[in-house]
């Protein structure tokens, strides 16, 4: 018996990646669409257009991890709490922004505030630039996603005004996309009415309406918004979100299940550079040798799905823990031993993925119980986990960290060996892991890119600047930078975060 899923079915919880990503109450994202389905419907929006803001206001926040290195780097040490003082802020507004930027201090050790002053009063183009990398990378990952042009161009105009001092185009009043503007309202009733109550929320948008918000949709959503939460708090949201998609409601095929969650895979590899590609090399791993050990058809889907999906509990830690170059303190361990917690929680409320959400919440446990976060042993752990976590161990290994340089293989391989002997992994899983690795493949370019662009588009992702990729390349940064945006050129993006998803997509990382 086949058993069918539809998309909305396979998104709405994983929508609750980009409330980990956003420092939003968990559930945020799905609250926002079920307001903006009760205020389409109020609005008269039918069809193929209702379905595209049902779908971008659910996943309007998608490019959220696209900047968090930029951010944690040259903004505060912790992006999401960062993320929480901003988001609901006026930053046209003198009193708003000011009381932002002080939360934001709030956020900086003391000797770094100054650093962080100087940032923001002589790099203005800064904000533009983030903005102009959460919408493309956004974009994308709708268009990978398969939810069409009207949900692409919504999430990609998300983060306009109405007007026109918004972002990335500065579009204004109805030159702005319907989802997006149905979206933004929805999404800040939705965060408001968490942080300061329902009543001031409706008033908030009252205020904005015709500045940042269309007055029309924001003037209707303050006066029937106080009913609306209330109706909406009162609900499950996992049943009640994808029963209120507009229309049919697509049905999603075994190979769509796989890209999307090559996408989400993707997506929470772009938080840092030092991933990029991570997750989708350990499900290539762990597939093979799931298949190396006989493991049935159906448990080399689960490893692979399971490896794709296993970190996306990292969204919600701070980039400052993952880029610490020293070791981390008791409390920063603690946020890192939860990722895979969070992981195995988001998908085991999703009907499709929940038979993969018990082994990816086990690919850092450990035979010998020194793992985490379970801190499980011998046979409590499946076969299909102990194949992950040996494949998770090894693709590490392989990869630089701001705290060591990359392993070369033979390296990885004696450790891998040394941990099977002390009991940490699992023999057969480790002798599986590595008579699958260092096969070399010849490869073409996508996008007509030369190896030459290819190494530059490498280096791009990892967020180096034109004149380190000069010095890496021994070429000056001026041929660097004609690389650079013959790179972008080819591959249709402007920003680093982009260009870095599409290379992850293509597998050229």
């Amino acid at each position: 018996m086949v058993v069918r899923f539809r998309l909305a079915e396979l998104l709405a919880p994983l929508s609750y990646v980009t409330d980990l990503g956003m420092g939003e109450p968990e559930g945020q994202a799905l609250r926002s669409t079920l307001l903006c389905v009760r205020l389409g419907e109020m609005l008269g929006l039918r069809g193929d257009e209702l379905v595209d803001c049902y779908y971008t206001t659910m996943l309007r926040h998608i490019g959220c991890t696209a900047t968090a290195h930029e951010e944690s780097s040259f903004l505060v040490p912790d992006e999401i709490a960062a993320r929480k003082q901003i988001r609901n802020a006026d930053l046209t507004k003198p009193g708003e922004a000011l009381n932002a930027t002080r939360g934001l201090l709030v956020e900086v050790p003391v000797t770094a505030r100054p650093r962080l002053l100087l940032h923001m009063a002589t790099n203005p183009g800064w904000g533009r630039n983030v903005e102009r990398s959460l919408c493309e990378v956004a974009a994308l990952a709708a268009r990978r996603l398969g939810l069409g042009k009207g949900v692409e161009e919504g999430v990609y105009s998300a983060r306009e005004r109405w007007d026109g001092k918004g972002h990335p185009r500065g579009l204004r009043a109805e030159a702005i996309a319907m989802p997006a503007r149905l979206a933004l309202v929805c999404g800040q009733l939705a965060s408001l009415s968490s942080a300061i109550g329902a009543r001031d929320a409706c008033t908030a948008l009252r205020v904005r309406a015709g500045g940042w918000l269309d007055p029309r949709i924001a003037k209707l959503l303050s006066e029937h918004g106080m009913a609306l939460l209330k109706e909406i708090d009162a609900v499950d949201l996992l049943e009640a979100v994808p029963a209120a998609e507009p229309g049919l409601g697509r049905v999603v095929t075994a190979e769509e299940i796989d890209k999307v969650a090559r996408t989400f895979a993707d997506l929470t590899d772009l938080k840092v550079p030092w991933t990029h590609g991570h997750s989708a090399a350990v499900a290539e791993i762990a597939e093979r040798a799931a298949a190396t050990l006989k493991l049935s058809e159906p448990d080399q889907v689960t490893v692979r799905r399971a490896g794709l999906l296993q970190d996306l509990g990292r969204v919600g830690v701070p980039n400052s823990i993952w880029e610490k170059a020293g070791p981390l303190n008791s409390i920063e361990w603690e946020k890192v031993r939860l990722h895979p917690y969070h992981s195995e929680r988001i998908l085991s409320r999703c009907p499709a993925l929940a038979p993969i959400a018990r082994i990816a919440g086990m690919h850092h446990e450990r035979q010998d119980g020194s793992g985490y976060h379970r801190q499980a042993s011998g046979s409590a752990i499946p076969p299909a986990a102990r194949i992950l976590a040996a494949a998770d161990a090894y693709q590490a290994m392989t990869q630089e960290r701001p705290y060591r340089p990359r392993w070369t293989v033979d390296r990885a391989a004696a450790e891998l060996r040394r941990m099977s002997q002390n009991g940490q992994l699992d023999s057969e899983a480790v002798a599986a892991v590595l008579a699958t690795t260092g096969q070399k493949h010849k490869r073409t370019w996508p996008s007509g890119l030369s190896d030459r662009e290819v190494e530059v588009l490498r280096l791009v992702a990892k967020g180096l600047s034109n004149r380190a990729i000069g010095s890496t390349m021994g070429i000056s940064p001026r041929t660097a930078e004609h690389h650079v945006q013959n790179v972008y050129a080819k591959v249709g993006f402007s920003t680093r975060a982009a260009a870095a998803l599409y290379a992850m997509e293509n597998n050229l990382l």
